[in-house]
């Protein structure tokens, strides 16, 4: 069974930094597209950033871009998210995504395999 596990969430005051990790269990995704959404209430699911199999390209949001950095290591089946200099219009739940066929996609809908998410609170 797949799973992939978020952690690292949590409030945090504008300004600040926290540091996302996204477990994978059940199989390897070391040939797979990795990828960050989130959602904030009343929203639609939005793209943060996407990373390639080797971790040689990445993609962010313009809303994230200069902030953020996502990166994975293989070994680990893990891919990680650096959030800094964060604004509250961050706040949303947090997902992890993997796809099962694609080595590089910013496409949600080519994403199988999701995170149960892990919130991420920015006061002002």
């Amino acid at each position: 069974q797949v799973q992939l596990v978020e952690s690292g969430g949590g409030l945090v005051q504008a300004g600040g930094s926290l540091r996302l990790s996204c477990a994978a269990s059940g199989r390897t995704f070391s040939y797979s597209a990795m990828a960050w959404f989130r959602q904030a209430p009343g929203k639609e699911r939005q793209f943060v950033a996407t990373i390639s199999w080797s971790g040689g390209s990445t993609v962010y949001a313009d809303s994230v871009k200069g902030r953020f950095t996502i990166s994975r290591d293989n070994a680990k089946n893990t891919v990680y998210l650096q959030m800094n200099s964060l604004e509250p219009e961050d706040t949303s739940v947090y997902y992890c995504a993997a796809s099962g066929l694609y080595s590089f996609t910013t496409n949600s809908h080519d994403y199988d395999y999701w995170g149960q998410g892990t919130q991420v609170t920015v006061s002002s």
